[in-house]
């Protein structure tokens, strides 16, 4: 690695805290944390130690007009000269916004911010990194602060209403994990990539608030249905990462709806268009469950716990197999289409199986026919 010490400013902040949490994991380097609470002499002392900035303090809800200019803008300018008053020349990375070219009071300070760090860069010869970051959103966002996403699945994951004035409006977002990743390679870099400081976040995601709220509630949604989006889709992996990290810590267990007779009971866990549904069973000793097979559906089988027989017979066979598993020695067994099959409870207690199918359970399509082995 190129740098052993570096500062970040503004550590306390969302984006700080991750970066503190994705820093701490590279062994040998040395972080040195500052943020509102600590003074000017402080952050004097930490440039005397450093040798790269992460520049990440800034605000965008002040409370007057001007606190933009003196968080964004200001904070830049004096941490400029105190590196000229120490006679240091050391590499800086600035988070800055997309806003930046919008004009507006927050954007023009950021943009200001832009254009001191690129004066420093040109009369000292210093790389300086530039993020015109999107809507980043992850875990550890406030809401009603950071973003959109933070506000949207802190309501929604404790059942408060959310407000959308223009469902139709389009919002960028970058995940947090993408930023970071992209921060931390800066550090292993030996020479600045390219002669643009304007560096790329990572991968952009754009939707309309509208279908953001959407995602977000089927999201929620998981704990009653158990239908799970496609997360090969990188930004439903993000988001569902964000929402969980909403969630009250009083309420992190749910129960699944459970249905039962006389035979034990069972209970879907997981299900989706893309993988199928997977369920967990409980059978009573002496029970047999199943005695039916499919044309198309494909099923596993594996015992967690107890003793049992898995009986199968090719419909246009005599032959009846025999597989007899336990939850002592977890095995998994593929049930073919085309075989009828069976699942006996051989042992003392209750028998307790998981069970994964590859088409989701259609009661007008159930592919579900009986047939005794």
């Amino acid at each position: 690695m190129a740098f052993k010490r570096v500062l970040v400013t503004g550590a306390g902040g969302f984006i700080g805290r991750n970066l503190l949490a994705g820093l701490s994991r590279i062994d040998g380097l040395q972080v040195f944390p500052f943020d509102r609470e600590n003074t000017a002499a402080e952050l004097a002392s930490c440039i005397d130690q450093t040798d790269f900035i992460f520049h990440l303090a800034g605000v965008n809800r002040p409370e007057t007009e001007a606190g933009y200019r003196t968080g964004n803008s200001g904070f830049t300018s004096d941490l400029i000269r105190l590196l000229q008053a120490k006679k240091k020349t050391i590499p800086i990375l600035f988070t800055s916004s997309i806003q930046a070219a919008s004009g507006s009071p927050y954007g023009l300070s950021k943009k200001e911010a832009e254009d001191l760090l690129l004066d420093y860069r040109a009369r000292t010869g210093a790389t300086v990194y530039i993020y015109r970051l999107a809507n980043v959103f992850g875990k550890w966002s406030r809401p009603n602060y950071n973003s959109v996403v933070a506000t949207f699945c802190h309501n929604l994951a404790r059942g408060l209403e959310i407000h959308i004035s223009d469902p139709q409006k389009s919002i960028s977002l970058v995940y947090i994990d993408d930023v970071i990743n992209s921060f931390r390679a800066r550090l292993a870099e030996k020479e600045p990539p390219s002669s643009d400081p304007f560096i790329d976040s990572g991968p952009v995601f754009t939707l309309t608030l509208g279908e953001l709220a959407a995602r977000i509630q089927q999201l929620k949604d998981i704990r009653r249905t158990g239908l799970i989006p496609d997360f090969s889709a990188s930004f439903n992996r993000c988001l569902y990462a964000t929402f969980v990290s909403f969630l009250p810590t009083d309420d992190l267990a749910y129960s699944p709806q459970l249905t039962g007779d006389s035979r034990g009971s069972l209970f879907e866990w997981l299900r989706s268009d893309h993988f199928g549904q997977v369920f967990v069973s409980v059978t009573r000793p002496g029970i047999t469950r199943g005695h039916h097979f499919h044309h198309t559906k494909s099923e596993k089988f594996c015992v967690l716990s107890g003793q049992a027989e898995i009986k199968f017979r090719h419909l246009f066979g005599k032959e009846v197999l025999t597989y007899r598993v336990s939850g002592d020695k977890p095995q998994v067994v593929d049930i073919p289409p085309g075989y009828t099959h069976s699942l006996a409870n051989t042992g003392p207690g209750d028998l307790i199986t998981l069970f994964w199918a590859s088409q989701v359970y259609d009661p007008q399509e159930t592919d579900t026919h009986y047939l005794e082995v």
